[in-house]
Parts: C-alpha cells; structure tokens; sequence
C-alpha cells in the first residue's frame, strides 16, 4: 500500500466523533420509530437493544482495523491490505458506488420534505437548483480544508441532535407508562423482521472512518471516537423510541411518514411539529455534508494504490491538501444521480451492498490480526 501523500491529519476524537455521529444520525431515525411499533408493539425497545448489541460488535471489528491501518480509505482500504488488489477493487467499487447513491437518495428525499413546506419544490428547474447549489457548494468548502469540512460537519450534528435531544427532554415528563407495559414477549421472527429494518438507521461508522490518512493518532482517535458515537447513538435511539411509544401509544402506528414530528406537536404544539420538520431536513443535509467530506477519498484511494487507472484522483491540492479531482468527481455523480433517479430505486441499490462491505471487514480483521503476529 501506497502512503498518503500531501494530507494533513488534523482530525480529532471529538471531530471524528461528530463526523460518525452525522454520517449515522440520518433520515431514518425521524421515520422507522413508527415501523418498528408497527411490527414490535410496546416491545419495540428489544429491536433497539438487539441492534445497538449487533452495530457495536461490527464497529468494533472497524476499530481493530481502523487502529492497524492507518491510511485514507476506511473499508476498502482495511481489505485492500489483507487481502490484495483484486478485493480491494471489489470493496473499492461497491463502498464508493453505495455511498454515491445513497447520498443521491438522501438528496432526494430532502427536496421531498421540503415540498410539504413549499409546493414551488415540486418545479424541476427549482429543484435541479437547489440541488446544483448544495452539492457544489458542499464541494467548494471540502476542497478548501478538511477542517473546513469537519467544521461544517461538527455544526450540522449539534443543529441535528438539538431538537431531538428537546424532543427527549420535554417528552419524557409526557410519557404513559401504560404505552409502555409489555403483556408479551415478540416472537423471534418479529425481532428479527423489525431489527432488519431498524439495523440501517445504525449504518455509517464505516464512512466516518474513510478520513483515516487525516486522523490525528488514529491508533488512539479512532477506538474513542466510535466508542463515544456509537454509545451516544444508541442511548438516543433508545430515548426517542420511548418517548414516542410513551406519549403516542398505539396511535404512533398511524404517522409513518414523520411519528417524531407528530409525537414533537403533542409534546410542543405547532412548533414542535415545525422544529421536527426542519430538525429532519437538517439531518438529511448534514448526512449529505458528511458524504461530500468523506466518499471521495475512496476514489482518492483506490487511484492512490493504483487499483483504478486514473492518476487524477489522487491528486492533492497544492494549497488546501484535499483530494480536489476525487471531491468534484464524487460530487458530479451523485448529483447526476439525484437529478435523475428516484428516491426508492437509489436507496435499495446503495443498501444491497453494505452487508457485503461490513463482512469483507470482518475477515480483513482476522487476516490482519495473523499477519501482525
């Protein structure tokens, strides 16, 4: 493996940790509390237990990998080392390709609730805009530092994490304990029907760690950082669903498309249900953020070792040491793809390959592990 060159490691524990917090704190927390009631009943809480349980075994074969390779690139770099440039090529594609395509879908789905705030983003020319607007903008700023864009990144998941952690506040003095009382246990299957669905809105540790070659001890960081993004993730997702299933009860099955926004207007009014709203479109940008500062350096990568034949990318700006070719490159394409595709194809497409990406870790993790004894 080739070493990074012209990157500056000024990543943090605290950035890294915002950055894993972003990429994972996405649109699906604001939808899937109600799914899973749906499923689970008053025992949705076990899904939550059963997925925090399942997402910290997998990060924690992340942080082995993570500590021993240090370079940028996060999973396909992590394969690439223990088993070659065929896997790596494989693991390159499917994360860079997944990661595009999810940003697509996310960007979507934000032009979507903005729709149900104004009805002129349902023009074509408003929304190919706004969305021209973001995704280049996001680019001019990650091209500039990636302390520009871990700066952005750190502000986007305090305004994201604000008004759920209101929501938990206020909620929680509002909660039925009745909504809560578990007459009988779910069966297996429900477990893990619901936790299949619930497991995504746990995804993204692994594109917080692409950065690796800007990480300030990674040996030291990294481990932290995940410790402390994954507990606080899971401890959230826990609140969230009680307060939901605390305040709402049975009627929570009934407000699939926003049940946090619908549990924020009983707990605090018509502002609650606005705060949501925004609190979900801010969400949805802020996981866009983190793709446009982290995606790219897979590309970056993959033209660092050599795996795809074209040197561009892994050109490092002269002044800013950002990977510029690969930021524009990644961020052409996904806004290509959000322009032209829709919501449920690109989501099903980015999703399909994950499982495959965390399996190629896990394995890396013991090949590794035999070739540092």
């Amino acid at each position: 493996m080739r070493e990074d060159k012209g990157l500056k490691r000024s990543i943090g524990v605290f950035g890294l940790s915002a950055n894993i917090m972003n990429i994972m704190i996405g649109a699906g927390i604001f939808a899937l509390p109600a799914f899973i009631t749906g499923i689970m009943g008053p025992a949705s809480i076990f899904s939550y237990i059963f997925c925090g349980i399942l997402i910290t075994l997998v990060v924690l074969c992340f942080a082995e990998a993570g500590s021993k390779v240090n370079n940028t690139g996060g999973p396909y770099t992590y394969i690439e080392t223990a088993f070659g440039d065929y896997f790596g090529f494989i693991a390159g594609i499917f994360a860079s390709g997944s990661n595009i395509i999810a940003s697509a879908a996310v960007a979507i789905a934000l032009v979507n609730i903005l729709e149900t705030i104004n009805p002129v983003f349902e023009l074509p020319w408003v929304r190919t805009g706004l969305l021209l607007l973001m995704y280049f903008s996001l680019a001019l700023i990650n091209i500039r530092g990636v302390k520009q864009g871990i700066g952005l990144i750190k502000l986007n998941t305090i305004l994201k994490v604000s008004p759920l952690l209101i929501l938990v506040i206020f909620g929680l003095s509002q909660i039925s304990f009745d909504n809560l009382n578990i007459e009988t246990l779910p069966e297996f299957s429900q477990l893990g029907e619901s936790s299949l669905i619930l497991f995504f809105a746990f995804l993204g540790c692994e594109t917080g760690l692409i950065v690796g070659g800007e990480i300030k001890n990674p040996k030291r960081t990294i481990p932290r950082a995940i410790l402390i993004s994954i507990g606080s993730v899971v401890i959230l997702y826990i609140l969230i669903q009680t307060v939901c299933q605390g305040v709402l009860g049975e009627a929570l099955v009934s407000y699939k498309a926003a049940p946090l926004a619908e549990t924020a207007k009983v707990v605090l009014g018509p502002f609650g249900y606005i705060l949501l709203i925004i609190g979900a479109a801010v969400s949805m940008f802020g996981n866009i953020s983190g793709d446009v500062l982290n995606s790219p350096r897979i590309l970056f990568a993959l033209s660092r070792d050599r795996v795809i034949p074209i040197k561009k990318l892994s050109k490092v700006h002269s002044k800013f040491a950002t990977p510029h070719i690969a930021i524009i490159t990644h961020t052409v394409i996904a806004f290509t793809l959000a322009v032209t595709g829709s919501f449920e194809q690109l989501i099903i497409l980015a999703t399909s390959s994950l499982l495959l990406i965390y399996l190629g870790v896990a394995c890396s993790v013991i090949k590794l592990s035999l070739i540092h004894i």
